[in-house]
């Protein structure tokens, strides 16, 4: 892997955090990803399945990990199945992971090859009773690609129908969305890189550059520094382009007098980071462009003071809409008499500001995590209003990434990152 080893103590908390969760005489199986097919006989790069991450470390396809904190022997309480090498697939595909090394990432001591599990699975089903199998349940999902824990399920049922199931992802949602210290730096690690990227962008920025430029740009930046890549596809949206909230074509000439949404993030070690940020393309913004930039950094700035224990989602994005509505109506963008006639049910805000202002960011960069939870310490979340005026052809979004803490206000591991609409523009005069 490009990144650094990570502490093998994340793991070995995160699967006895769960192992505390787990009824009397259960097991619990993930399974790695699948390395999915393009076309004739290419494939994809391979990305792990963060739950069996978040619980082992281990970054390899055909891997099963297999916990029963009950079992008769101490060495059958974790297991780990990964994929035996040999001299063909060495050449072929090059290194693969030793049972030696699997212990040392993970911290379990018992290591299989995956070609053992049937047999040694079947054995534990006998003299288990509870059995959690675990799926993809985020909100967000519409997947129709059926997974390999979702092959897993189908085969278990049918040869165990009458042991009892449980699903494992609502108590992995639930500890995932609050972040180990190790987590939080190893998420800082991304902010970090991301920034490098950025920073390399304000030196490049032109009138006449092209979106993908731009996108190449950034790239190198994090590829040198440990990145396997982009943490999402990277938005590089400028003109009225910066309207389609998920552009990702970036495909066209940067003219002057024109902004640039940027919607980029570096990914490290699985985790991920989320920013973005709105730059001129001729390194100054007119005035125009400046009031609606500093309304939704102003935006930006209170909502950050809502990511505190106790709130909630539903509560937090009901407040910043209404923050939302004052800087739109000083705009002139809104009518403050028709905002106080509005449908509660369909605001007018909306219009020109119709995504959510936060989300769980974590191993996915749309995390996993209930809407309805109220905030705890450790949990990380983006902040990202914006303003969108397709009559106008501008598009502005502000981006960082935070962690709420105890008490007071949360930690922003974005704020190295230029933001201010003059540090903007005087890093990019500099330039």
């Amino acid at each position: 892997m490009r990144y650094e080893p990570i502490n093998p103590e994340l793991f070995v908390f995160n699967r006895n955090k769960l192992a505390n969760k787990l009824l009397t005489k259960s097991i619990s199986i993930l399974n790695s990803n699948d390395v999915m097919p393009t076309n004739a006989d290419g494939t994809m790069g391979f990305k792990q399945n963060s739950d069996l991450f978040y619980l082992s470390g281990i970054d390899q396809e055909e891997t099963i990990l297999l916990l029963y904190p009950d079992a008769p022997e101490e060495k059958f309480k974790e297991i780990l199945f990964i994929r035996e090498t040999s001299d063909l697939i060495a050449t072929w595909e090059g290194y693969k992971l030793t049972k030696d090394q699997a212990r040392t990432i993970s911290g379990i001591k018992t290591v299989f090859w995956i070609s053992d599990f049937d047999t040694i699975f079947s054995q534990l089903m006998f003299e288990a009773q509870n059995v959690y199998l675990n799926t993809n349940e985020h909100a967000r999902n519409s997947s129709r690609v059926q997974s390999r824990d979702d092959r897993f399920i189908i085969e278990t049922l049918q040869k165990f129908p009458l042991h009892t199931y449980h699903r494992l992802a609502p108590i992995l949602q639930n500890h995932r969305s609050i972040k180990h210290q190790i987590e939080v730096e190893l998420i800082s690690k991304a902010c970090k890189i991301t920034e490098k990227g950025f920073r390399r962008l304000l030196n490049f920025v032109k009138p006449g550059v092209w979106e993908y430029e731009i996108e190449a740009e950034f790239l190198h930046e994090i590829l040198i520094n440990r990145s396997r890549g982009t943490a999402y596809s990277s938005i590089v949206a400028s003109g009225a382009n910066a309207n389609i909230l998920h552009y990702v074509e970036n495909n066209a000439q940067c003219k002057d007098g024109d902004l640039i949404l940027l919607d980029i993030g570096a990914e490290y070690a699985n985790y991920h980071s989320d920013m973005s940020r709105t730059i001129p393309v001729n390194g100054k913004f007119n005035a125009r462009q400046a009031a609606i930039y500093n309304a939704v950094l102003s935006v930006m700035k209170q909502a950050t003071q809502l990511l505190v224990v106790g709130n909630t989602l539903t509560e937090y994005h009901a407040t910043v809409g209404k923050i939302m509505e004052e800087e739109l109506i000083k705009l002139g963008l809104l009518n403050a008499d028709d905002v106080k006639k509005q449908n509660p049910a369909a605001p007018l805000y909306k219009k020109y500001f119709m995504h959510g202002t936060s989300h769980y960011l974590g191993l996915d960069t749309h995390d996993v995590g209930s809407r309805f939870a109220k905030f705890e310490a450790g949990m990380v979340f983006t902040c990202e209003p914006g303003i969108y005026i397709k009559e106008e052809g501008i598009g502005i979004r502000l981006e960082n990434n935070f962690v709420i803490n105890q008490t007071g206000k949360p930690t922003d591991l974005m704020s190295t990152i230029p933001l201010e609409l003059s540090d903007i523009e005087d890093l990019m005069k500099s330039k």
